[in-house]
């Protein structure tokens, strides 16, 4: 089956059941998340677990927009950024029956010439849309595409706070000492987005630290003073962070290099571009049906031998159903 397989679609049951096999289903991808749905989408406990799961997405990214709608605030109420009253239009596009393909071209129509040349392109969306499967796609299609996360400059500003907690002697994190309106300042100009040996990157210099993120984000920046502590800084910093994400997205835009910005309306509305897209599904049913798939499949690849025939994959995940649907 060819890896371009319809991410956003549901294919024949027949042909998917006859591939159903402990290998087709250890990938854990869109071809064994829609096998998955083709065989159990009839299933009244497949029905009962798809609107669980879509419940609680909906749930969840409610309760992240808030999260993040009240640290926008605090930046706002600090004058760290201003309140956007008009904010920018998205393009909305709706993912049902289309592959992580159709809807990429459907953006880079839209993109014109500046998806090669170099520009931002922002994508929203809810959980279960496919927005990180599009975003992987059109890097692989765009020759001189980099994708964006705020998720290092909140750990370069966290490891930043940590260690001014060291350095005043203090026996733990203290939010209220460390994380002024003085000290968040001072932190942010600690960071600087640069090119090094042909590279862009994050340099945080300052509190006697000199590093280059791109060297020390699976070591200092996952440390456990950044990791415990990375929410409550990320709550007070959401407004320098969008800054500095939109300063270092225009400055790699500008070097003829495409952008891509996937993330929530609250933080990247404020990165500025033309190009912004938000996925949606018409059938909402559809995102708990994906999300279910997938914990079902995640289940089974470590219930049953990696011999097991489709027959007694279609056992497992059916059984599987069944004890899931019980507890909810």
């Amino acid at each position: 089956m060819s890896a371009q397989f319809p991410e956003f679609c549901i294919v024949n049951r027949i042909a998917i059941s006859a591939l159903m096999e402990y290998s087709v289903l250890a990938k854990q991808d869109a071809e064994s998340s829609n096998g998955v749905i083709s065989i159990l989408e009839s299933f009244e406990d497949f029905k009962k677990l798809s609107l669980y799961e879509a419940d609680l997405i909906m749930k969840r990214d409610k309760e992240d927009d808030d999260k993040l709608a009240k640290g926008i605030q605090i930046s706002i109420d600090n004058g760290a950024i201003l309140k956007q009253d008009d904010p920018p239009k998205y393009i909305q596009i709706d993912v049902k029956g289309k592959t992580p393909d159709m809807v990429c071209d459907e953006m880079l129509a839209h993109c014109g010439d500046a998806a090669i040349k170099g520009c931002v392109i922002v994508l929203v969306g809810l959980s279960g849309t496919g927005k990180g499967t599009t975003m992987a796609r059109l890097k692989e299609r765009l020759p001189n595409a980099v994708t964006w996360s705020n998720g290092n400059v909140f750990r370069s500003l966290t490891l930043l706070a940590a260690t001014w907690c060291e350095q005043q002697g203090l026996a733990e994190f203290d939010a209220a000492k460390a994380l002024t309106k003085e000290n968040l300042a001072s932190f942010r100009s600690m960071l600087s987005f640069e090119k090094l040996d042909g590279q862009w990157d994050i340099v945080i210099k300052g509190l006697g630290l000199d590093l280059r993120v791109s060297q020390v984000q699976n070591t200092e920046l996952k440390a456990p003073k950044v990791a415990k502590n990375i929410p409550t800084v990320a709550e007070q910093t959401q407004g320098p962070v969008v800054l500095f994400a939109s300063d270092a997205c225009n400055k790699m835009g500008a070097d003829g290099q495409t952008v891509l910005l996937e993330g929530r309306e609250a933080t990247v509305n404020y990165v500025p571009s033309p190009h912004r897209f938000v996925l949606t599904m018409s059938d909402p049913m559809l995102i708990g049906q994906r999300r279910a798939a997938q914990r079902l499949a995640g289940e089974v690849v470590k219930a049953v031998p990696a011999t097991a025939e489709a027959a007694a994959v279609e056992e497992a995940l059916k059984s599987t159903l069944a004890a899931l649907a019980k507890d909810i």
